[in-house]
């Protein structure tokens, strides 16, 4: 079933459509019927347009064939003419009109009609699509008919909406169809110029190619050279001038485009501005030869400018004015010079500006008032403002304590000041890494006649004998100032150090290069000078050694070390000597004694569960072999609080485990059930008591019972044994 006539559709232009797809306008557009085989009469029974232009574009359409329409034949076929309207020019007293050129465009296939005006660069008025395209009406009076392809022709006017174009050309197909159909075309006209073009073309011509440097082809020296820079160091002595001081630049060449850039190097707070560059990078003439820059170049000659081959050490450039003096280069501009040219001598020239005097500064004395830090501070600035002693932050936090560390140095000193009531009493010297300053206090003693503990409190301590009143800051007593043996004075009170815990000892030998009396090699280094002293020295230490044991007693062997040192070994040297070469005592002490001091444990906490301890046990021993590892038995006793200490429950775990690592959890338990195997006290001192005695500030008697004296002779005299 058809569909009615909608409004707006129009008639497709496939060929292979029926006569049935019509336009609405009943068969008519633009006064064409659109079926060319049919004859239909127009309006007062003339004939239609279209009849009559098949037969005048019969030429064109013998192509696609007699019945085909004349929007076929004449697709995509377009009429272009060149004309130009004259303009009236207001607010301008060079020029009275102007021209401006338009394309006419008129299109065979509907006589439409497009009007474009070609753009101008910067010409300053709106260009483009002039009249878009449409059917336009000729001027009254005949404003009812449409302008067809015979109101065309070359080198006349034509009037679309009250303007009138002047055609003055047309191209080859135009001219080609126009004679085809039968119009004679009138000889062409000429297009007059525009006036204000004329004018500006002038002024292009005067500022035409006005720049001294004429473009090359470089694109080989770009690819060759390119992101390769020869750096020069460079002076520039200005101090001869008002004002002026000596400028150390750096001179970058470019060797892709033969540019130059130069950047000064400003010191710190030289009150200079810091511009990013002192010459921007450009060619670099040699010669400043200035002229007027004008159309034919009057006066200019030849400009030379600096190459690779005119830069060398020592060499002064112009600087636009600037006497600069290449002093210095880097390692690439010498491997470049040396490839290129054959350069050898690099010779630097020292452009550095001498080193001023320095002016010492110096600070009234010290006031007395506070501290002398503050002031000190009260000397600095205008506003006086506290000022403690700076702490190194750096400083405190790697020698602060941290875990285990503790980062205290403790020594054992006795108090030598007179008078002789005080003379002999202990006291525990703490120096603290972290900021270098110094506790004392007293342990206190049972039924002792001083009963206080704190001796001096944590500060840093002068040492004696300086000046009060001066400039400079006093000095204050260091680590490396305590050693055993060593006198110190704190405050005025006189202290002898004969002890150290183990920290202390340790940290001294480990940092030898600060504490050079705890230096093994120093300490022997001595001893070997004294050995044409020593006579037979094998015979004295196997005299003391009566029962060829091996090792002697520690008294014993220091007043043999004493003697040979012949008063030139300090205490804390032989200690480190000691230390070196001591017979390590037994660590794990008898079973009955570690029994012993864990009944003392578990009396003072009451614990009885030793029953639960063994039920459960014996609920986790599931294949009933009366044993469970060590790991479960150390678990067991934390599950349910055993008051032992970690290295006492690991020592007596150690001595009840077999070779599995299996232990018996009933004669476990049943040995350390106090109720029931009581133990006989043993008098024997625990071997833990000496880490409890320094983790409360005291540090115990260094106690080495035996030396190996056979290792100690090999290594001093290089005696074997016999």
């Amino acid at each position: 079933m058809a569909l009615p006539l909608l409004p707006g559709y129009s008639f497709s232009r496939n060929v292979g459509k029926t006569k049935f797809h019509k336009s609405q306008h009943w068969g008519f557009c633009n006064n064409v019927s659109m079926l060319v085989g049919e004859s239909k009469p127009g309006i007062g029974g003339e004939p239609l347009l279209g009849q009559k232009m098949k037969h005048k574009y019969s030429v064109f359409t013998k192509e696609v064939g007699s019945d085909a329409p004349a929007w076929v034949a004449f697709d995509k076929q377009v009429l272009s003419f060149d004309a130009y309207v004259e303009d009236k020019v207001r607010d301008t007293s060079q020029e009275n009109y102007g021209i401006r050129y338009y394309k006419i465009l008129f299109y065979l296939e509907d006589d439409t009609i497009q009007v474009n005006e070609p753009e101008v660069r910067n010409s300053g008025m709106p260009q483009g699509t002039f009249i878009r395209r449409h059917r336009i009406s000729l001027p009254p009076p005949e404003d009812a008919q449409f302008y067809t392809v015979h109101h065309f022709n070359v080198n006349i006017d034509i009037v679309f909406y009250g303007r009138t174009f002047k055609i003055y050309d047309c191209d080859a197909f135009t001219k080609n169809f126009l004679k085809k159909i039968g119009v004679k075309l009138n000889p062409p006209g000429q297009c007059p110029e525009d006036p204000s073009m004329k004018i500006w073309r002038k002024k292009l011509d005067c500022v035409k190619r006005l720049q001294p440097q004429e473009s090359s082809d470089t694109l080989k020296q770009f690819l060759q050279y390119d992101r390769k820079v020869l750096r020069f160091f460079c002076l520039w002595d200005d101090s001869a001038s008002l004002f002026g001081d000596r400028r150390e630049l750096v001179l970058h060449y470019f060797l892709s485009d033969d540019t130059i850039e130069i950047i000064e190097l400003l010191a710190h707070n030289s009150g200079r501005d810091a511009l990013p560059f002192f010459l921007q990078r450009r060619k670099l003439p040699k010669y400043v030869n200035g002229y007027v820059l004008d159309k034919y170049k009057l006066g200019k000659s030849e400009q030379e400018f600096y190459k690779d081959s005119d830069l060398s050490l020592g060499t002064t450039i112009n600087v636009w004015g600037r006497k600069v003096v290449l002093c210095d280069c880097d390692e690439f501009t010498k491997t470049y010079y040396k490839n290129k040219y054959g350069i050898e001598n690099f010779t630097p020239i020292s452009f550095k500006a001498p080193l001023l005097p320095k002016i010492e500064r110096k600070f009234p004395p010290y006031t007395g008032f506070g501290s002398e830090e503050d002031s000190l501070c009260s000397c600095i600035g205008l506003v006086p403002k506290p000022c403690l002693h700076l702490r190194n932050v750096g400083k405190f936090m790697e020698k602060d304590s941290y875990g285990n560390t503790s980062g205290i140095l403790r020594f054992l000193a006795k108090l030598i000041t007179k008078p002789c009531a005080n003379e002999g009493r202990l006291f525990i010297i703490s120096y603290f890494l972290s900021d270098d300053t110094i506790s004392v206090f007293e342990p206190t003693e049972r039924n002792s006649v001083f009963n206080f503990r704190k001796f001096l409190k944590r500060m840093r301590v002068e040492k004696p004998g300086q000046e009060v009143f001066k400039s400079e800051l006093s000095e204050y007593i260091k680590a490396e100032d305590l050693y055993i043996g060593a006198k110190v004075n704190v405050n005025g009170h006189l202290f002898v150090v004969f002890s150290a815990d183990e920290y202390t000892l340790k940290f001294m030998e480990e940092n030898s290069d600060k504490f050079p009396l705890s230096n093994l090699e120093l300490v022997l280094e001595k001893l070997k000078e004294k050995i044409s002293k020593s006579g037979d020295v094998r015979q004295v230490f196997r005299a003391a050694d009566s029962g060829l044991t091996k090792k002697m007693d520690c008294n014993t062997f220091r007043d043999i070390v004493m003697t040979i040192a012949a008063g030139n070994l300090t205490e804390q040297e032989f200690v480190t000597i000691a230390r070196h070469y001591r017979v390590p005592d037994d660590p794990c002490p008898d079973v009955n004694v570690l029994i012993a001091m864990a009944h003392e444990q578990l009396k003072k906490n009451s614990f009885e569960n030793f029953e639960r301890l063994i039920c459960s046990s014996v609920y986790q021993d599931r294949e009933r072999k009366k044993v469970l590892p060590s790991k479960d038995i150390k678990r067991l006793c934390k599950s349910f609080r055993l008051p032992l200490s970690n290295d006492l429950l690991e020592s007596l775990l150690s001595k009840f485990e077999n070779s599995d690592e299996q232990i018996n959890y009933e004669s476990f338990f049943c040995a350390l059930n106090w109720r029931i195997n009581i133990m006989p006290t043993q008098i024997a001192k625990s071997p833990l008591k000496e880490r409890d005695d320094v983790l409360v500030g005291m540090p115990s008697p260094i106690s080495m019972k035996y030396i190996d004296y056979l290792k100690f002779l090999k290594d001093i005299y290089g005696l074997e044994e016999e």
